[in-house]
């Protein structure tokens, strides 16, 4: 799949797919300039037309229609995204922010009268199986150009959009208060003090948890992954529906410990919440984050959708994760980022398993609900 910049090399077996995005890590951390203050915005309902003061921004030209999006993205970042791209387009933008596994049962549900023009956030191999289910059509946007070859999809359907991590959010107040040492890998958390105080996501319906589940199968085969979360079962004091949905519980203090992608718990650090972050030291799983258009969706908006992809990963776009206190590592190599991330070179990448690729993200998550029945019916968050 040719686009502007050259051709993107992602390998289709995908072996290649840590030495490749650690190689990017390299290039990124080079080229992204260093910290920047937060900017506060007012909160407004997800798809209404507010922007932050003080900022100088395109001009917007003039509004042709509007457009609508599902998200995967927390409901407390998409208001600065939304808000952004009116302010620089006039295109207004009604969103409904779902959990990733969610967003693409809704797709499929809607594949013969599509609701939607954009899907945006959660993992790519979400997008990959869309892509092989006829749900979303091919789109690479021109400000690729500035993107690693590393983070794009061979085949040309989603854009890549930030990088993620997976890490523990610890709750501090609780770890000084019983002396409990910090977790550092998978196997602390199967400390005897830390029972009934994990909180993970279901992976039926969040792309966080099944992104650690797929992760585990491959670094230490079926049968010592599923042993393993057997035990780790026997420790969560409940499975969430979102990603976010763990953060959560560690904010209110009803777990000690939460699976999450670094960026949401950084977030909540961020926000003042006692929360301490900390990565598996024995291999951590990391995501592309990805946006794609909808086969089908609204004729009127399909202007106005590749537009909204374009702009999400040009420079401007990118540095709206700074303004929404997101801790996601943009893919635009131009762009600003925040500061407290970890260097990808830092962590013990766990490399996908390609000789599961045709194994869809529905599959696997099925077996993990069919074991641990909790799974099936997890809380709201």
């Amino acid at each position: 799949m040719k686009r502007k910049g050259g051709q993107c090399l992602f390998s289709p077996n995908r072996n290649d797919w840590i030495k490749k995005i650690l190689a990017a890590a390299a290039v990124l951390a080079a080229l992204l300039l260093c910290s920047c203050t937060s900017v506060p915005t007012e909160p407004n309902r997800v798809g209404t037309a507010s922007t932050s003061a003080g900022q100088q921004q395109p001009a917007p030209s003039q509004p042709s229609g509007s457009l609508t999006i599902y998200s995967a993205l927390p409901e407390e970042e998409l208001p600065v995204y939304l808000h952004a791209f009116t302010k620089d387009t006039g295109i207004p933008v009604s969103c409904e922010r779902l959990s990733a596994g969610e967003m693409m049962r809704r797709a499929e549900q809607e594949r013969d009268d599509p609701q939607v023009s954009v899907l945006l956030g959660g993992t790519s191999e979400y997008y990959e199986n869309a892509a092989q289910r006829g749900l979303i059509e091919p789109y690479q946007s021109e400000e690729l150009h500035n993107v690693p070859e590393a983070y794009c999809d061979p085949a040309g359907y989603w854009n890549p959009i930030y990088i993620g991590v997976i890490g523990f959010a610890c709750d501090q107040v609780w770890f000084e208060r019983t002396g409990t040492p910090y977790p550092h890998s998978w196997e602390d958390l199967l400390d005897p003090a830390l029972e009934g105080r994990i909180v993970m996501a279901s992976p039926q319906s969040s792309g966080t948890s099944y992104t650690v589940l797929a992760a585990l199968m491959h670094k230490w085969g079926g049968q010592t992954a599923w042993t393993y979360f057997e035990a780790l079962d026997r420790s969560v004091a409940f499975y969430t529906t979102t990603g976010l949905g763990p953060v959560r519980a560690v904010e209110r203090g009803e777990a000690a410990v939460g699976i999450v992608f670094s960026h949401d718990g950084r977030r909540s650090s961020l926000d003042g919440y006692p929360v301490e972050l900390q990565y598996p030291a024995d291999g951590t799983a990391a995501e592309i984050g990805a946006c794609a258009l909808v086969r089908g969706g609204p004729p009127e908006e399909q202007e106005n959708a590749r537009r909204f992809v374009d702009w999400f990963l040009s420079r401007r776009g990118q540095e709206c994760f700074i303004e929404a206190k997101s801790c996601r590592l943009p893919v635009n190599t131009a762009a600003r980022t925040v500061d407290g991330l970890p260097a990808l070179g830092t962590l013990d990448l766990i490399e996908p398993d390609s000789s599961r690729a045709d194994i869809v993200p529905q599959t696997l998550s099925q077996q993990f609900c069919d074991r641990f029945k909790r799974a099936q019916s997890p809380e709201r968050d």
